[in-house]
């Protein structure tokens, strides 16, 4: 009844939650609402300064703030439901622990008072998110509520990073809160190896003859790109990527070798028992589905790692020296010594090792070019075509998110990446990471374009995206790689056969999408999306042409032959 109506209070938890996040600079939430969230988001009109993201599902919600987070390299807030959100999200959120995404994330419950209820949606959420966060917690008192929002806040954004769980039980959102808003303290990792550690590492890598470099996100994260790529050139050093889903080094420098792969120990083993030095930095060892269980380097070699995780310094395969340190002040600090300590000879046997992988590189390159042109001469569309086409038309600052798996190799020779920050690989396993992660991207970058790269398969996980890209127009070209299979499975069981010593025999039907067809541009124009259908290669420059010409988003299904490249150690594409 009228007489019986009140102003929505503005003193709750629900409005010093949103206090606290601008006090943080956080001013974009990505989420899906839920009933038990209603009063938070309803305090959300209070705060105009506040972006919320719409998406149709959790696992979406979690994907897009991955690929923002990455992009930004800050903090990023996603609201989920009560259990069933949570549930729907635990895949999404696996992965960005992998990632090492600072995540926080921000979910509902019904309220203290129904715990012993075991009512419609009670679970206990935060063992649900204990495995898939690094930590998760419930405000059970309003006068901690800030207090604990700025505690996982800093365990996010503190190397190494990851999400968090925070659940906020409805009475404890509604009580009055009165504590005081101070911004989020986070501590510095600006931390630097000690001399010794230091003299000691340059002693190992002086004399090298068969260096390599290991690396991972830590890299980029830590701004260490610049360093290690004078630094892979003063020792002569063979670097690869271990997992990496950021851009570490320029994917064109002569020192970079490759991925050391992401399935099969029994593939990257022979890269470090062939050094007599290697330099782990910002990853772990490794980053596979079946790791080799022995002995990973030469017993001569010597094997330094620099990381600011230290649970991964010498978690499965020994360390001569290991030290937790950021990875930019740690090359920083190598390179003077090592100019001091690397004789005439050495310095000589290192620029010879550059100079053979530049012609290594050049070979390469050109026969990879020359192959790369026969594909792209073919009527029938192909990845070598369509990227080739893209590099003439895409404006210079466009970013990439690739998960394109098998398709990734030819669209990176044809678009070499230079700067970090802009490309970023699917990282930890999860299918359906490209489409949301580039919208994510997106929105950390408003004004340049995002191509977003993903497989047919990849793409029907996380498809309701396309409706977030068209309610805030983002300026996405969503490219769907279809080659109508699990084509990436098809190369892994053809690996399983082999190592089994089993005979080629016909593929698990699980791993065909032909039939019935997958209409993409049909299910995109129901979202709002315009997009086209290409088969022949032909059809390539007007397609282009029209989705680069589109305001807003626009998805090409891109309809693939058979071939496709193994993702064997070697490939540039991040993985």
């Amino acid at each position: 009844m009228a007489g019986n109506v009140t102003h929505r209070p503005t003193n709750t938890g629900c409005h010093a939650i949103f206090r606290q996040f601008l006090a943080d600079g956080l001013t974009t939430i990505f989420g899906n609402p839920g009933t038990v969230e209603q009063g938070f988001l309803d305090a959300l009109a209070d705060f105009p300064e506040m972006t919320y993201i719409l998406t149709l599902q959790e696992s979406v919600a979690l994907l897009c703030a991955d690929g923002y987070a990455r992009a930004t390299q800050k903090p990023t807030v996603v609201q989920l439901h009560s259990s069933p959100g949570i549930g729907n999200g635990v895949g999404a959120l696996y992965q960005a622990k992998r990632g090492h995404a600072p995540l926080v994330v921000i979910g509902g419950d019904a309220g203290i008072g129904y715990m012993n209820m075991d009512a419609q949606m009670a679970a206990d959420l935060v063992a649900m998110m204990e495995p898939v966060t690094k930590y998760a917690t419930m405000v059970l008192d309003p006068r901690s509520l800030l207090r604990t929002l700025r505690r996982a806040i800093k365990i996010a954004a503190t190397p190494p990073m990851g999400p968090v769980y925070i659940c906020l039980p409805a009475d404890v959102m509604d009580a009055v809160n009165t504590e005081t808003v101070v911004p989020t303290s986070l501590p510095s990792t600006r931390v630097r190896p000690g001399d010794d550690d230091i003299e000691a590492a340059a002693a190992m890598l002086a004399g090298a003859q068969r260096p390599k470099i290991v690396i991972g996100d830590g890299v980029a994260w830590s701004g260490a790109t610049s360093a290690l790529e004078r630094l892979a050139l003063q020792i002569g050093a063979e670097v690869w990527i271990a997992g990496g889903g950021d851009l570490n080094i320029a994917t064109t420098h002569p020192c970079l070798m490759g991925s050391t792969g992401h399935m099969f120990g029994s593939q990257s083993l022979p890269i470090f028992q062939s050094a007599d030095a290697v330099l782990v930095l910002g990853c772990y060892l490794l980053p596979e589905v079946f790791p080799h269980l022995g002995d990973l380097f030469d017993p001569a070699a010597k094997v330094i790692h620099f990381d600011l995780n230290a649970y991964e310094i010498a978690k499965n395969h020994r360390v001569d020296l290991g030290v937790v340190c950021n990875p930019r002040c740690a090359l920083e600090a190598l390179e003077p010594v090592l100019a001091r300590t690397m004789d005439e000879g050495a310095r000589t046997r290192a620029a010879d090792r550059v100079a053979a992988f530049t012609a290594r590189k050049v070979e390469e390159t050109a026969a990879a070019a020359k192959t790369d042109a026969a594909r792209a001469a073919q009527p029938h569309a192909t990845m070598e075509a369509f990227a080739a086409e893209l590099a003439k038309r895409m404006p210079s600052d466009t970013l990439v998110f690739d998960e394109s798996l098998t398709s990734s190799m030819p669209f990176n020779r044809a678009i070499p990446r230079t700067e970090p920050g802009s490309y970023f690989f699917t990282r930890g396993g999860s299918l359906g990471v490209g489409f949301p992660g580039a919208v994510g991207v997106q929105m950390a970058h408003p004004d340049k374009l995002v191509v977003g790269l993903s497989g047919d398969g990849g793409t029907m996980y996380t498809l309701q995206v396309l409706y977030t890209a068209k309610k805030y127009n983002s300026r996405t070209l969503f490219v769907v790689c279809n080659n109508t299979r699990y084509k990436l499975l098809d190369l892994n069981i053809e690996h399983y056969w082999q190592e089994h010593g089993y005979t080629e025999h016909a593929l698990p039907p699980s791993f065909d999408l032909s039939d019935p067809p997958l209409g993409f541009v049909e299910m995109a124009k129901g979202m709002g999306v315009p997009g086209i259908r290409i088969t022949q290669s032909a059809e390539i420059p007007a397609a282009l042409d029209q989705a680069l010409a589109t305001d807003g988003p626009f998805l090409i299904d891109l309809v693939l032959t058979e071939h496709t490249e193994d993702h064997t150690p070697g490939c540039t594409c991040g993985q």
